[in-house]
């Protein structure tokens, strides 16, 4: 009967945006097989919408029947208008910043509760990054993931926190009280340093950038070997970047004044 089936009650639309979700920055390629293990879906409700999502370019198919999401799909998310501007306003100082300091940056925005890279630019000086564009990583566990979640609502944190504080490499924390105090520091101090926090041998230096609104938007962060130069020399560079591209979206002056404490 048509109430047995696993796709009975769900709309052709919903189906077809459960096997678009089940790809992520951490499961970007799919079979046919784990696609109906991981969206409920039939087998033959699956194979024919991948079918229809690949011939409309929304995925491609890879070797060993595997498929991924397609460049269509990938231009259409670009015309989203918040990240569009966002990253066109940040790109050309983002390009300065890795010029000057010769190491690699990143653009981060929030996607649910987590840190979501939209823009990784290279430097001259090689560092070990896990980051991608398009790729999804703890908030807690990142520069720019923290200066964003010390300029988050204090609700917002909590549930952050309430999902788990998991440890990628030797110096994430994953401890409540700690990351109290570090989101109370950033806050104080304008930037945040984070050593081997998201990758063992990694360094990074980090600041918030504010919209329109006065909220903050994104985290921007330069990335570099731990022990290859002191982080701290980077924050007035990082900070100053921070604040150029806050003034270009238009926030107010007084989101980002450039007094604070440098130690």
């Amino acid at each position: 009967m048509a109430g047995n089936s696993p796709d009975a009650g769900r709309s052709v639309l919903s189906r077809a945006l459960a096997v678009l979700g089940a790809f992520t920055s951490e499961r970007p390629e799919h079979t046919l097989a784990s696609i109906v293990q991981a969206t409920g879906l039939s087998s033959a409700t699956a194979y024919r919408l991948v079918a229809e999502l690949v011939a409309w370019g929304a995925l491609e198919r890879v070797e060993r029947g595997r498929y991924r999401i397609g460049i269509r799909l990938w231009r259409v998310g670009s015309l989203a208008p918040a990240a569009r501007d966002l990253r066109d306003a940040a790109l050309p100082f983002l390009q300065d910043l890795a010029t000057a300091t010769g190491h690699y940056v990143h653009l981060v925005v929030v996607d649910g509760h987590h840190a979501l890279f939209v823009e990784r630019l290279p430097g001259r000086i090689e560092a070990k990054v896990r980051s991608r564009v398009g790729r999804h990583m703890p908030l807690h566990a990142s520069g720019p993931g923290k200066v964003l979640l010390a300029h988050s609502p204090a609700a917002f944190v909590d549930e952050v926190v309430g999902r788990g504080l998991v440890r990628l490499a030797s110096g994430t924390i994953t401890d409540r009280a700690a990351l109290t105090r570090a989101l109370a520091d950033i806050r104080t101090t304008g930037y945040c340093v984070s050593r081997d926090e998201m990758t063992d041998g990694t360094s990074s230096v980090a600041a918030p950038v504010f919209g329109p609104t006065g909220e903050a938007v994104a985290g921007i962060s330069v990335v570099l070997g731990t022990g290859t130069e002191n982080p701290q020399l980077l924050a007035p560079v990082v900070r100053v970047t921070a604040a150029a591209i806050s003034r270009a979206l238009g926030a107010p002056a007084e989101r980002f004044p450039l007094s604070g404490r440098n130690r």
